[in-house]
């Protein structure tokens, strides 16, 4: 058994080189993702695949770094790298979300800023193409933490965010694995393709943090079922000085102050 590319994050860090002394200088920025969580056969992808999961992970990770290289903020940068991720239908998050049981696609997301230790999320969200950037809206636009369902829909509509036809967020694949736990109730569906979630964090070069997940949770789920990744503390959490973390990684103060590479570390072990 291993781990799939699913669960494997990519690490980007970049460090300013301007001659020999600088070697040992800690990155100016770091970045890292992920694009789901499960455990597999090792024969379970075919080379094809595998092929095309590192290069949807790279266009994300390229996407991320390219904010993170001109200056932009962690916050930026995780939610450019979670919007590829919600774009591509390989990933269970945004188009190619998974199914509820009475088949539709609700989404959840959550970001928040280690700077301020501000954050937003939503749940069940079914209009929105990028559930990440609505997250992120809430945060921003409004007084609340976490909205859910018609009421989400309600705001991201009011706030201008790009809408789309439920359709769009449906794949055969996806439909096929519901259908499969319709007659086998869950027995003979793969977990490592029913569930997930996709993520990033980021530090960016003025040293702020900031975590974001998104996901459609779980095939079959029922009667509105949130799991962690909306939930402040338990599927995200950021905080300047301390850690960064997502998809369940507990955080405690360091004992000392941690490095870029000590901050990576402590988000890659979830």
């Amino acid at each position: 058994m291993f781990r799939s590319l699913l669960a494997i994050a990519f690490i980007t860090m970049m460090a300013e080189s301007a001659g020999a002394a600088d070697v040992a200088r800690p990155p100016t920025w770091s970045l890292a993702i992920h694009g789901g969580a499960g455990v597999i056969e090792r024969g379970a992808l075919t080379p094809e695949r595998e092929a095309a999961y590192r290069a949807s992970m790279q266009e994300a990770m390229d996407a991320g770094a390219a904010v993170l290289k001109r200056g932009g903020s962690s916050l930026e940068a995780v939610e450019t790298t979670i919007r590829v991720l919600e774009d591509d239908p390989l990933f269970n998050a945004g188009r190619g979300a998974v199914f509820t049981a009475d088949g539709r696609n609700e989404l959840d997301a959550s970001i928040m800023d280690g700077a301020s230790r501000r954050a937003g999320a939503v749940a069940g969200v079914t209009r929105t193409k990028n559930p990440i950037s609505l997250a992120r809206t809430v945060m921003e636009k409004s007084s609340h933490v976490l909205l859910a369902r018609e009421g989400a829909d309600q705001f991201s509509v009011e706030q201008g965010l790009e809408q789309v036809d439920p359709s769009y967020f449906r794949t055969e694949l996806r439909w096929q694995q519901l259908l499969d736990w319709r007659r086998d109730n869950v027995k003979l569906l793969d977990p490592t393709h029913s569930r997930g979630t996709v993520g990033a964090v980021a530090l960016d070069m003025n040293g702020h943090l900031a975590a974001g997940t998104s996901t459609g949770g779980m095939t079959g789920k029922r009667w509105g079922r949130i799991g962690d990744s909306p939930v402040i503390g338990a599927g995200t959490y950021a905080a300047d000085g301390l850690c960064s973390s997502y998809r369940r990684r507990a955080c405690r103060p360091p004992r000392t102050p941690p490095s870029p590479t000590s901050v990576e570390s402590a988000a890659m072990a979830g």
